[in-house]
């Protein structure tokens, strides 16, 4: 039988292992840097992406990360509609505190590296296949580091063009 206790310590070890991650990735040392980082790209991700597609990467979230991901969030139409990495960066600037120690691009590139390491292949994917062109090219360095490319699909929308990633 699973306790509570055991429920929450597993939640609490998932949780810091991300922070972790993205604490190694953007170099930080302290951890409150970590999780407002992570908090101000996940929120200028989810609000750039539709309730389907945002529910899909929740999914994949751990559960404490879930819950920071959906703070403040309604189920709505996406509330943004960045389609350039200085639109989408500035979504991010606007969650952090004055004289944060990183910029949102690279805050951006940090935490998808994370996403990329922790995420299913195919979530990933799909999530790069919502994103314009613009914006996959945040994840590009890290995805073409990180995986090799093994096909090409080619969705209607000229934006929307993504390289698969291959399974490792």
């Amino acid at each position: 039988m699973v306790t509570v206790s055991s429920d929450l310590d597993h939640v609490k070890t998932e949780s810091d292992a991300w922070l972790a991650a993205v604490a190694e990735h953007l170099s930080f040392e302290d951890r409150r840097d970590a999780y407002t980082a992570l908090r101000a790209a996940l929120h200028a991700l989810r609000d750039r992406l539709s309730p389907e597609q945002a529910m899909h990467l929740s999914a994949q979230l751990p559960t404490a990360i879930r819950s920071v991901y959906f703070d403040g969030r309604h189920l709505s139409p996406p509330t943004r509609d960045d389609r350039c990495v200085q639109d989408f960066c500035g979504h991010i600037g606007e969650e952090l505190p004055p004289n944060f120690p990183l910029d949102a691009k690279n805050i951006a590139k940090g935490v998808f590296d994370v996403l990329l390491e922790q995420l299913d292949r195919d979530e990933v994917a799909n999530l790069l296949a919502a994103l314009p062109a613009p914006l996959q090219a945040l994840w590009a360095s890290t995805a073409h580091r990180s995986a090799p490319v093994t096909s090409s699909v080619t969705h209607p929308h000229p934006d929307n063009a993504l390289t698969v990633l291959g399974q490792p």
